[in-house]
């Protein structure tokens, strides 16, 4: 088994997550993360999917996909081609003499400050997966009281490009 990361342009309209989502239900696979938006095309918005599968279960989800009618494209993202990025927003235990302490850990992981009372403060920080990971990893000795994160976004570097000109 091995992460996949599946960039897919669907048209955008009422429903059609819900499609997208409901094949993955429909054949027993699970999705890790799915964050979607609208693109620089209004009618058309862009998924990013983590499964996590073997390559036959792989090649399968690609097919299913192309077969459902709002589907314009489909990609496989890697980090040797892609930008991949997550953002969390953390809202963590925080006493003011513990601040400068926990200011430093932000610092080093260029992770920002959105919020503060006086017993909590909101981080955000983006950034691949271990990147988030090893910041929440750090930041749980001072008392983390909830935290989410996003899920992958993806886009191809340089000049390769997901999309479908006949929507243009």
């Amino acid at each position: 088994m091995a992460k996949h990361t599946l960039t897919v342009l669907v048209n955008n309209h009422m429903g059609v997550l819900s499609r997208v989502s409901g094949l993955f239900s429909r054949r027993g696979f699970s999705i890790e993360s799915l964050s979607s938006g609208t693109t620089e095309n209004k009618k058309v918005a862009r998924m990013t999917i983590v499964v996590d599968c073997d390559t036959n279960e792989f090649n399968q989800i690609k097919n299913q996909l192309a077969k459902l009618m709002d589907v314009v494209a489909i990609s496989e993202a890697n980090d040797d081609d892609s930008v991949m990025r997550e953002l969390a927003l953390i809202k963590i235990d925080c006493q003011s003499e513990k601040r400068s302490q926990i200011m430093e850990i932000v610092n080093i992981f260029r992770a920002h400050v959105v919020d503060v009372t006086n017993s909590s403060m909101i981080l955000e920080i983006t950034g691949d997966k271990s990147k988030i990971t090893a910041l929440i990893s750090m930041l749980d000795e001072f008392g983390i009281k909830e935290f989410i994160r996003t899920g992958v976004t993806a886009i191809a570097r340089g000049n390769s490009e997901l999309k479908n000109t006949a929507l243009d």
